[in-house]
């Protein structure tokens, strides 16, 4: 057990981790929020590298993944930005029947959403719409992965259930695959 006056081991690699949080981000500001966020999930969870592989190495590897899960969080949030945009600029066009159907389509959508049970509305919210892995997912509702997987699948199912045959075949997967 590490005595309180000991150097934390974690925190002694601090400046290294900076010094390639601005690398990595090009920006005082996110550097300091990567290593942070760091530091965190270094204290939350303790380290364990593997074998032969040092402390320093598995924070570096830490802040890696971090940094690249921001990066596929912050384009997947540019995407679904692009796409409301689009659908907006499309809804300001006047209405033609296509657009009327499709008006249709999207209210009917959001009654089954609303209708879903909780727990599907939550795994579904968490993983189309705010963009999460389904870890991350997981960790939010603070259920089991395979949980999500299952709740997510269910709601897909029950979303495409009632729906008319030609808006079935146009229901799109957004945030993961349906193997169905």
């Amino acid at each position: 057990m590490q005595h309180p006056s000991d150097p934390d081991p974690i925190l002694e690699h601090a400046p290294a981790l900076r010094r390639y949080a601005r690398l990595l981000t090009r920006d005082g500001t996110a550097a300091e929020d990567l290593v942070q966020e760091t530091l965190l999930k270094a204290h939350e969870r303790p380290p364990r590298p593997a074998l032969g592989q040092s402390i320093r190495h598995w924070l570096f590897t830490v802040l890696r993944n971090l940094f690249i899960d921001g990066l596929r969080r912050r384009r997947s949030e540019a995407a679904r930005i692009d796409a409301l945009a689009d659908a907006r600029a499309t809804a300001a066009t006047p209405a033609q029947p296509a657009d009327q159907e499709f008006a249709t389509y999207l209210r009917q959508i959001g009654e089954r959403f609303e209708a879903l049970p909780e727990g599907q509305r939550a795994a579904l919210r968490c993983v189309a719409i705010e963009g999460m892995s389904y870890q991350q997912a997981a960790d939010a509702l603070g259920v089991p992965v395979g949980t999500i997987m299952s709740r997510l699948n269910r709601a897909r199912a029950a979303l495409r259930a009632d729906a008319p045959e030609p808006t079935a075949a146009r229901l799109r997967i957004v945030g993961g695959r349906d193997d169905d």
